[in-house]
């Protein structure tokens, strides 16, 4: 009984790790004949799996999407792993923090008492950025609908909330849109989509939306700027032209150590000049953006170029020279 019982979930773990399983292939992985495969498969069935048989030349079995939820099977590394998603979850920007806490709850009482103990000692505390007011959360059923549409490749129809728009009261007709991309950034969502009414690509938060039933005809997807929706989810961000880089790059070679420089650049290119010089390529949404990203190491430099570069410090320089002398400041 327990060499049985061990086989049973060894079938159950290999039928979840793939879609589709030929018979001849489960029985060479196990060990066993293709009649102890078909034999151990009813045995799952009984147990309230729903494992349906596939046709072809091969002929196989898969574990189908059933009415109820039987017992799962993880092995330790997902445990952990779920366990680690689950913690996390509230600070993803979508309302799942009390049914994350609920569902590790849930997974922790049938952990096996190794696994239950690696779980318990891995608290995990998420310290978040401070911030003026708090995030928005996006309610998770906002979320399925969107994830739907996208995968449906249907037309979403949804109201759109613009605080701070006079305009905006409420009387405006649905946003149409093509939704291709449903994305996390920095603990928001956002909705990657091409707006049929501005025929342009465009960003939606997802804490705005509010979908419309039914959803719109199905269409063909178009191609994203940049090929890959990272590329141009970092573009948007950056404010550049559909290239993906910043609108504005400039040079300089600063008076610090190639290292110290390094560790507070993110996505600039540092080169080492010599012990305490080094050059530095940083890029930035404007010109003055930059040059204040500069100046922010506390160190002598000179700007390589371009000359927009230059212009935008010697403005900042009369700016922050004006703002330090006495009765200067504005009223």
């Amino acid at each position: 009984m327990p060499k049985t019982s061990a086989r049973l979930l060894s079938l159950l773990s290999l039928l979840q790790a793939r879609r589709d399983w030929p018979g001849a292939l489960l029985a060479q992985r196990l060990d066993i004949s293709p009649r102890t495969v078909r034999r151990d498969v009813d045995r799952l069935r009984e147990l309230g799996y729903p494992v349906v048989a596939t046709k072809g030349p091969d002929g196989g079995y898969r574990l189908d999407a059933g009415a109820e939820l039987p017992p799962l099977l993880f092995d330790d590394e997902q445990a952990v792993a779920l366990a680690v998603a689950l913690q996390v979850a509230a600070t993803t920007g979508a309302d799942l923090g009390e049914a994350a806490a609920r569902a590790l709850a849930t997974v922790r009482q049938v952990m096996p008492a190794r696994l239950r103990h690696r779980v318990d000692t891995l608290r995990i505390t998420a310290v978040e950025p401070p911030a003026t007011r708090p995030e928005p959360q996006v309610d998770g059923a906002v979320l399925v609908a969107l994830s739907a549409a996208v995968q449906a490749r249907e037309v979403l129809r949804f109201d759109y909330a613009s605080p701070g728009d006079p305009d905006d009261d409420g009387t405006r007709p649905p946003r149409r849109a093509q939704p291709h991309h449903l994305i996390t950034r920095g603990g928001r969502w956002y909705l990657v989509a091409w707006d049929l009414d501005r025929e342009d690509w465009r960003t939606f938060r997802a804490d705005r939306i509010t979908p419309r039933v039914p959803t719109g005809p199905r269409f063909t997807p178009r191609d994203l700027p940049g090929g890959e929706v990272a590329t141009f989810v970092t573009g948007r961000f950056r404010g550049s032209d559909g290239s993906g880089d910043w609108p504005c790059r400039g040079e300089v070679i600063l008076d610090l150590p190639a290292a110290a420089v390094s560790r507070h650049t993110r996505d600039g290119v540092v080169e080492e000049l010599g012990p305490d010089r080094c050059r530095l390529v940083l890029g930035s949404w404007s010109w003055p953006g930059l040059a204040a990203a500069v100046g922010r190491f506390d160190a002598d430099f000179e700007v390589v170029g371009p000359a927009e570069l230059g212009d935008a410090c010697a403005h900042l320089a009369r700016r922050y020279a004006d703002a330090a002398l006495p009765g200067r400041r504005r009223g």
